[in-house]
């Protein structure tokens, strides 16, 4: 009974010591836990394009190519550069709203597409490679609106700016093999963006290269 007894006890310290180490871990996993990171999502032609001014920002945790803005699910690469899915080509970032502003983002989108073409962005033509921002709450939306005007302002062209804001809808990842496209396949990469002739609009409609 003695031997049984003295079990218990030792039984009963086990589970108050895994219970005090789990109280002590949540509050470690609390301190510990990342901070809140946000998501903006931007279409700007070519989704292989896109990735690079985002991927070197101070603050950006991801970019992931896909499809949104249209009616399909689930859509592949195939269906929606036909042009028949109503999804965009597009980026979604994740990142720290402590490091980067939405409106650096934003800034950042402007002065790498030409938003005065309409379906189409270069050398892709279709409803697929318009320009959008689709905003994620109502301050993306005022933001969005007021970055806009402010273009339209103080751009250097005399277009007008065709590019939509609309309202964030489900994002489709883009198959894997669409996913950091310039770092898998740097060479053919950079043919299609100089024969697409990004660069030289860029350059031509903001007055220097792509930032």
């Amino acid at each position: 009974m003695r031997k049984w007894g003295l079990l218990g006890l030792l039984a009963v310290i086990g589970l108050l010591v895994v219970s005090l180490s789990g109280i002590t871990g949540g509050e470690r996993g609390q301190t510990a836990a990342p901070v809140n990171l946000a998501k903006a999502t931007f279409a700007g032609g070519c989704f292989w394009c896109m990735e690079p001014p985002f991927d070197k920002l101070d603050g950006v945790i991801s970019t992931t190519s896909g499809y949104t803005g249209g009616h399909i699910k689930n859509p592949t690469y195939r269906e929606v550069s036909a042009g028949s899915t109503g999804h965009a080509e597009s980026v979604q970032i994740l990142y720290d709203p402590a490091k980067m502003s939405y409106e650096r983002l934003l800034d950042v989108f402007w002065h790498n597409i030409d938003p005065t073409t309409s379906d189409r962005e270069f050398c892709d033509i279709g409803m697929q490679y318009r320009t959008a921002i689709f905003y994620h709450n109502e301050e993306q939306k005022q933001l969005a609106e007021q970055s806009k005007a402010r273009v339209e302002q103080t751009k250097p062209f005399k277009e007008p700016i065709v590019t939509e804001i609309s309202p964030a809808s489900e994002f489709y990842p883009a198959e894997e093999y669409h996913q950091d496209y310039y770092k898998k396949n740097p060479l053919s990469y950079k043919v299609y963006r100089y024969h697409c002739g990004r660069d030289q609009r860029l350059e031509e409609l903001w007055g220097k290269a792509a930032s």
